[in-house]
């Protein structure tokens, strides 16, 4: 019995591990490849070398580009050099993005930015900038004021917090508060592949506010990017490695409660809302293997899919673009302002296009 008893465990748990790697496999689109969508009037934007994980842009048409992020696992052209946050004015014709200076007292050296998300004031028309920044690989999120006549960030705020450990992304609700999500339970490299691996469900949504932090949605494989829908009724949450995007209602508490799950092929990463349509952009990973495993050989590719009527019973998604990655590497946001959109990417560079 004894020796049975052991043949039955080792059955048991090579079953287990067989299907969590069928599943591995599956989350991560590792056998996917995709066919090529083109786009006619695109452009690299020059200047941009190490990256342009995420891009906000504002009613005016300024757009704010984080670049330089230094992520476990994932490949960087340029690891000695600090990140930087760019601006671009999608209304010049020339499409020059510049670096923005930060004011004095910020670290610099150690800035590695994320997630970003911006907040004007009704008061006075303020705009600040919310970064998610992981100095030596920790995570805080940074509170930025634009002065656009002087061009400079003014940093006024840190902010870290136990329930702020692995943070990937923020929508800014108020000058202090924001819903952030973090993409792993685990902060040890090793254990994030282990959680990866077993498919554990335990990353989440947090509200913060300087009276009051508390977890508002959970049970995502990788909780990756964040929107709000035009009305502000709405919050939007890309489950990265479970190919979703998760509605919620939000409510006069900031509780969340859930709507619906669109299901997509690909690994969809940051969320982005057209102002004026309300549809949902989404800078995708068609193989998330390759993103962790670069080979210079056979690079990651780039996918941007819209999402429209994402309210209604029959959601309509639709590749606007895909590449292999001879042009667009990793690409991980997607964000238009009056026929115009912008690809960013985790390493790479950042892509301007001319929709018709």
């Amino acid at each position: 019995m004894g020796a049975l008893l052991k043949l039955t465990i080792i059955g048991v748990t090579l079953a287990v591990l067989g299907e969590r790697m069928v599943q591995l496999i599956h989350r991560s689109n590792f056998f996917r490849e995709i066919e090529q969508v083109d786009l006619p009037n695109c452009q690299l934007l020059k200047g941009i070398e190490y990256g342009s994980e995420d891009i906000e842009v504002l009613p005016n048409g300024l757009a704010f580009i984080s670049s330089g992020l230094k992520y476990p696992g994932i490949v960087h052209f340029a690891p000695e050099k600090p990140g930087e946050i760019f601006l671009l004015d999608l209304n010049d014709e020339k499409l020059r993005p510049y670096s923005l200076r930060i004011s004095k007292g910020f670290d610099l050296s150690t800035f590695n930015p994320h997630g970003i998300s911006t907040y004007i004031d009704e008061k006075d028309d303020s705009v600040y900038l919310f970064v998610v920044n992981h100095p030596w690989y920790k995570s805080a999120v940074e509170i930025f004021k634009f002065a656009e006549e002087e061009n400079v960030l003014v940093h006024l705020k840190t902010i870290k917090h136990s329930a702020l450990y692995n943070v990937n992304d923020v929508v800014a609700v108020g000058p202090e508060s924001f819903y952030a999500t973090n993409d792993y339970y685990f902060t040890d490299f090793i254990m994030r592949y282990v959680e990866l691996f077993l498919g554990l469900r335990w990353t989440n949504v947090v509200y913060y506010s300087p009276g009051e932090v508390r977890e508002v949605a959970s049970g995502f494989y990788s909780a990756n990017g964040l929107a709000m829908s035009s009305d502000k009724r709405f919050v939007y949450v890309a489950d990265v490695t479970g190919h979703t995007v998760n509605v919620f209602e939000k409510h006069a508490n900031w509780s969340l409660s859930p709507v619906k799950v669109v299901q997509l092929e690909t690994l969809l990463d940051n969320l982005s809302v057209d102002p004026v349509t309300g549809d949902l952009w989404t800078g995708a990973h068609p193989n998330g293997f390759k993103v962790v495993n670069y080979n210079t050989k056979d690079t990651p590719g780039s996918e941007v899919v819209r999402i429209q009527n994402i309210h209604s019973d029959t959601p309509t998604v639709t590749t606007v673009y895909a590449n292999d990655g001879s042009v667009l590497q990793a690409s991980t946001c997607a964000v238009v302002y009056e026929n115009k959109l912008l690809v960013g990417t985790i390493f790479h560079k950042a892509l301007y296009c001319e929709l018709e």
